[in-house]
């Protein structure tokens, strides 16, 4: 069970409580183990690493990991294959063994299924340990996956243009964030929010806000039971009427299926647009453009999700991002269990992109620093439900984490679809009651 995170003064580190996860799931026949080397000089082979940072690649920053790996393993090769459309493609190879010796275990597999694809990678008690985020690639005791870091999910946002909005403080209800983008609309010539709904994935970030808006790690583990999660006072209803409100006033681009997510960079770091529902590992790439377009990176900030209520109470869930796993196929196990080993402890990537590391004692890299400063609560999103809340979400084939029905949300908000919220939320609600019932009786 994963449960709450713990913000604390900034030189201190960033702790994870969390017991042994995946206690529901059973494995098939245990594969053998990609167990950590301890002697470098006895490691060989060559590996391949499949990886969605197809950036990497192409400026070097993954060829310059590899020869520094290589300092430690020098009879290891590193070989990269970057993959534009991740999630799908790696899908479709998962159905022969080639797909990599190291990969990030791709969001659209079940968890139940990571034994028949992935080396265990040792005992949950263990590297629970080492590793925050482990439950969520445990099964039957075993971890399949380590993720190399954590993000915060909440606003990128061009502090620049807040600012000359008249706006310093972060919108702390929902409500203020809606006048906070009218006054930006009002008082600059920036879009107050961009949705990346033609690349569609961006949409899909607004659910890692289930429980940001009412502060509860067990808002997603809820839906387990909850027949009606589109109703008011939970937080699908208070996520989903955020962006129907923000697209239905006129708050966003003139047509959202002209947006583009690589531009939308540019954008963002040249003032042109305000804000955007990210999660935290936007902020340096947002940076990034910022620079090279000859403005101040120190002009993007990052802002946590405004409370559904109305008690000022500011939360954020933290999350891991992909998880590394070794192929079962693997003919160089020990290789590949050594590079990932390398990459999570030693390569300092997480620093890099200015996230959480999945080791404990690591402190909070300094976007997040505002964050404690603030009192922002850091919370995580328990998973004692997740298999259930799964099979919920597919049986309705409404999609949480996918962005057709946001994408029919932002079309309703903006006269292109038919129907208004409350219908939609009405349609929404009788979709999931009626899989909640199949799925749990």
């Amino acid at each position: 069970m994963r449960r709450g995170w713990v913000a604390v003064t900034a030189a201190s580190l960033v702790v994870l409580t969390a017991c042994s996860g995946g206690s529901g799931h059973s494995a098939p026949a245990a594969a053998a183990e990609a167990v950590s080397p301890t002697d470098p000089a006895k490691v060989s082979g060559e590996i391949t690493v499949l990886t969605n940072r197809t950036d990497q690649l192409s400026d070097g920053t993954l060829k310059n990991y590899a020869a520094e790996f290589n300092k430690t393993y020098p009879n290891v090769t590193v070989k990269f294959e970057a993959i534009t459309d991740y999630e799908g493609e790696v899908k479709i190879r998962m159905n022969t063994e080639n797909y990599g010796d190291v990969l990030l275990i791709p969001n659209n597999v079940p968890i139940t299924e990571y034994a028949e694809f992935f080396s265990p990678l040792g005992d949950a008690a263990d590297l629970s340990k080492t590793y925050q985020w482990t439950d969520y690639a445990t099964v039957a005791g075993k971890v399949y996956g380590i993720a190399n870091y954590g993000t915060a999910s909440g606003f990128v946002y061009n502090k620049t243009v807040w600012k000359q909005a008249g706006l310093t403080d972060w919108p702390t209800t929902q409500a203020q964030f809606v006048d906070d983008l009218k006054a930006i609309k009002a008082k600059t010539q920036a879009t107050p929010y961009y949705t990346n709904y033609h690349d569609g994935w961006p949409l899909q970030q607004w659910s890692n806000a289930i429980g940001s808006a009412s502060c509860d790690p067990a808002a997603k583990d809820a839906l387990a039971k909850d027949t009606s999660p589109w109703s008011s006072g939970k937080d699908l209803n208070a996520i989903d009427s955020l962006l129907y409100t923000t697209v239905n006033s006129k708050l966003t681009e003139a047509d959202p299926t002209t947006t583009n997510w690589e531009n939308s960079k540019t954008l963002m770091g040249t003032g042109k647009v305000a804000t955007m529902f990210l999660g935290s590992w936007a902020v340096p790439q947002m940076q990034a453009a910022a620079k090279t377009a000859g403005q101040s990176p120190d002009s993007i900030g990052f802002m946590p999700f405004p409370q559904a209520g109305a008690d000022g109470k500011l939360c954020t869930v933290v999350q891991p991002d992909y998880k590394y796993a070794v192929n079962v196929h693997s003919k160089h196990k020990d290789a590949s269990r050594a590079w990932l080993d390398w990459y999570i402890n030693k390569s300092g990537s997480a620093q890099a992109e200015q996230a959480i590391s999945s080791v404990k004692g690591t402190a909070l890299p300094s976007d997040l620093q505002p964050f404690e400063q603030q009192g922002v609560k850091m919370i995580g999103q328990n998973q004692t439900q997740a298999a259930t809340v799964s099979k919920i979400d597919k049986g309705s084939e409404i999609g949480l984490d996918s962005p057709d029905y946001r994408q029919k949300l932002v079309d309703i908000a903006r006269g292109a679809g038919s129907g208004d919220q409350n219908s939609y939320f009405a349609d929404l609600n009788k979709k999931w009651a009626a899989s909640q019932q199949t799925v749990t009786g």
